[in-house]
């Protein structure tokens, strides 16, 4: 079975661009596009000189790909969290529950 697509145009630093996506992903990738166009273009208007848009979207990437990391750094860090608590109350939930067991013979 084939998966449809259709074609999004998409506008970054100034440039028209078309994609095809599924029609599930359409407000994603309109999403993503908006995104990146705006952290291009910061990067655009921070330079001091005029980048060209090869490196201006490579900034734009080294950028974001940081930002990804960064962010399932810190997932990653908060679900080890999580489930240190959870086995922290799990404990706690058995040891009430073995008294309570206890108390009740």
């Amino acid at each position: 079975m084939s998966q449809q697509t259709i074609s999004v145009a998409v506008h970054l630093a100034g440039n028209d661009y078309r994609f095809a996506c599924s029609p599930a992903e359409r407000e994603e990738l309109l999403e993503a596009a908006h995104y990146l166009d705006r952290k291009m273009r910061e990067i655009r208007d921070r330079s001091s000189k005029s980048l060209a848009l090869e490196s201006v979207a490579m900034m734009a990437a080294l950028n974001l790909s940081h930002e990804l990391l960064r962010q399932q750094r810190q997932a990653a860090e908060m679900d080890v969290l999580l489930n240190h608590r959870m086995r922290d109350l799990l404990q706690k939930v058995d040891g009430a529950l073995s008294q309570a067991a206890a108390t009740e013979l």
